[in-house]
């Protein structure tokens, strides 16, 4: 199995920019060999009602959080030329972008793969694809929802399963057979 990071991210409100948490878990040989975890002060820094119900975050719990732009310089080179894996990647990614363009960087064109495209997808039958359903048919018991490293351990052990249930070795490999079908 190639090399490939799950991630997640959690938003302090409805503006992709306002990352405040990050998990991120590396995967070779189809072995989980790294995580990280961050609380992120967000920008703009403040918290939706529904954002901080879905994830339990506040503006207390990130107001001495080091920003955006101090975290991800350091983890940049290790994520530079491996696939990116999401559930729900349109989410990720739009966050991604956000912040790169809030810190006036060039976007560097990650390759994401999302897991919940993949899964309805491969398991019609499921009742829905949320990310705890899909978790949770693949074997993989999600206890803290939306707790950003908890969401992408779910999310890279998801893509491990499928890669295995398919006898594939990459991200890109189950997109070629079962999204971009020719």
């Amino acid at each position: 199995m190639l090399p490939f990071a799950a991630i997640d991210f959690e938003t302090a409100n409805g503006q992709r920019s306002s990352v405040c948490s990050v998990g991120i878990v590396w995967v070779n040989d189809g072995k989980i060999t790294d995580s990280f975890y961050s609380l992120i002060h967000p920008v703009p820094n403040y918290y939706s009602y529904w954002c901080t119900a879905v994830h339990g975050l506040s503006k207390s719990d990130t107001e001495d959080a080091a920003t955006f732009d101090q975290i991800w310089p350091i983890l940049e080179p290790r994520l530079r030329n491996i696939p990116l894996i999401a559930h729900n990647s349109p989410f990720d990614e739009g966050c991604l972008r956000s912040v790169h363009q809030t810190f006036g960087w060039e976007y560097p064109q990650y390759s994401f793969y999302c897991t919940y495209r993949l899964s309805r997808r491969l398991y019609p039958q499921l009742p829905n694809h949320q990310l705890h359903t899909v978790s949770q048919f693949c074997g993989y018991n999600l206890d803290r929802h939306h707790h950003a490293l908890a969401d992408a351990e779910a999310c890279a052990h998801i893509m491990k399963y499928m890669l295995t249930e398919n006898r594939l070795d990459s991200p890109q490999s189950l997109y070629q057979k079962f999204i971009h079908l020719k």
